[in-house]
C-alpha cells in the first residue's frame, strides 16, 4: 500500500483532525487563526474512511486552551487534537462539547436579553447527538447547524 503525504508534517504543534470539510473555515474563524503569527497549514476535502471527506489544520508551536477546544467542539464535535513533538504524535484526544459555555455562542432569539444588553451569554448542553444547547436566559434551544459564534 502506497502512502502519500498530502499536507506536510510539522515538527512541534497541534493538528486538528477530522474536521468536516464544510466546517473548516468556521474553525479557522472561531480560533482567530487569520491573525495567528504561527505557521498554519490546512487541507480540505481530504479522503476519510469515517467522514467521507475531511479537513485538517496544522498549527506549529501552538497548544490550544480549554476555551479554544470548546469552540472547536461546538462546530466540529467529531474533531480530534493531535499534539506533535519532534515530528511524533505524543497525544491524541477527541474534542468534547462542554456541558456549559459562557460568552461563546450568540442566542438566535431576537428577543433574548443578551441581544439587547451587555451581558455574557450562557448556554447549557441539552443533547450531545445531535449537539443542542439551551440559552440560560430565554431557554431557546439551538442546534449545531444554527450556532452563531460570538466574535
Amino acid at each position: 500500500m502506497e502512502r502519500e503525504l498530502k499536507v506536510s508534517a510539522i515538527k512541534n504543534g497541534t493538528v486538528i483532525d477530522r474536521i468536516p470539510s464544510q466546517a473548516l473555515f468556521k474553525v479557522i474563524n472561531i480560533l482567530g487563526l487569520h491573525s495567528c503569527e504561527n505557521q498554519i497549514t490546512f487541507g480540505m476535502n481530504l479522503d476519510s474512511k469515517e467522514l467521507g471527506d475531511k479537513a485538517i489544520i496544522k498549527v506549529t508551536d501552538k497548544s490550544f486552551t480549554v476555551d479554544e477546544v470548546n469552540r472547536i467542539a461546538l462546530v466540529a464535535p467529531l474533531a480530534k487534537l493531535n499534539v506533535i513533538r519532534n515530528y511524533e504524535v505524543v497525544e491524541k484526544r477527541p474534542v468534547t462539547a462542554p456541558d456549559k459555555v459562557e460568552n461563546i455562542l450568540k442566542c438566535i432569539n431576537p428577543k433574548c436579553v443578551t441581544n439587547h444588553e451587555n451581558i455574557p451569554t450562557r448556554f447549557v448542553k441539552v443533547s450531545s447527538q445531535p449537539l443542542e444547547m439551551q440559552c440560560c436566559y430565554c431557554e431557546k434551544h439551538i442546534d449545531q447547524e444554527h450556532f452563531e459564534i460570538k466574535q
